[in-house]
């Protein structure tokens, strides 16, 4: 763990545990988070697609993760299944981390207008934003003393990004979704808040066309000059899983160096 990100040990999250759902691999931010969570004391299950197994039991192994479910997010009895294996070993929990996002290849490339289908659209908006809506559902039963709950977002949800698309939209639909779920889980005590991560070197950029160009530009027109990091990303879930984020719910964090904010880029940077 330590090998691949400067993650600083401690006890913020101790005697926590809670799901990190979409880990896919070394790579995935799901992961990164995960391991700011372990490195801080918490308990970590991991959630993931049947098909990730083989690279994802080495990386919980290397947490001392005990508990493992693989899920369909687009089926309500796989996703029963997958929080019915955390009832089971735990009973409860006190976080939830939500890294879940799927649109197909042609609705994320060239023009939305055209290429935005029927299907298309439905499933892209099923799988990103409505699996949170079921995942918050069933993690809140598990939460009797509250918790705290994030998903992940991304800028091309306010901005028309190139190539984003669907995905955009979909993306858009989940920030909603997080400020309503967080309205109604706040009585119990849940806050749920997003993180907007800047681009990063994950499997979802790498399916964008033109994506290693976004990395390139993003790094240029932040207001940092540097790429979004893992450990800022890990770090802002930490604030918002532990104590610390205490009274703070129904927000969209940005974690991009500053990117979103930034109007027109100087003569030099343009």
């Amino acid at each position: 763990m330590d090998d691949e990100y400067d993650l600083p040990k401690g006890a913020l999250m101790a005697g926590k545990r809670g799901v990190v759902m979409g880990v896919a691999n070394k790579n995935s931010i799901a992961w990164g988070i995960a391991a700011q969570l372990a490195a801080q004391g918490a308990q970590v299950a991991l959630a993931y697609m049947e098909s990730n197994e083989k690279r994802v039991r080495p990386l919980g192994e290397s947490i001392g993760a005990k508990v493992y479910a693989t899920f369909d997010a687009s089926s309500d009895a796989s996703m029963e299944a997958a929080f019915k294996v955390i009832e089971d070993a735990w009973g409860s929990i006190d976080f939830l981390v939500h890294a879940i996002a799927f649109a197909g290849p042609d609705q994320i490339k060239g023009s939305f207008v055209e290429n935005a289908t029927r299907e298309g659209f439905a499933q892209a908006l099923d799988i990103s934003a409505y699996s949170f809506v079921d995942s918050a559902r069933r993690a809140a039963r598990l939460m009797p003393n509250g918790g705290a709950m994030i998903t992940l977002t991304y800028l091309g949800s306010e901005r028309a990004i190139p190539n984003y698309n669907t995905m955009g939209v979909a993306k858009a639909a989940l920030e909603a979704a997080t400020r309503y779920i967080a309205r109604d889980l706040g009585p119990q005590a849940i806050r749920v808040n997003a993180i907007s991560a800047g681009a990063m070197r994950t499997l979802s950029l790498a399916g964008i066309s033109g994506g290693r160009s976004m990395l390139a530009r993003g790094r240029a027109l932040s207001a940092l000059k540097e790429d979004t990091t893992m450990e800022g990303v890990a770090g802002a879930a930490l604030w918002l899983l532990s104590d610390l984020g205490r009274s703070t719910t129904g927000e969209i964090v940005h974690v991009d160096a500053g990117f979103h904010m930034m109007g027109l880029p100087s003569e030099e940077e343009g």
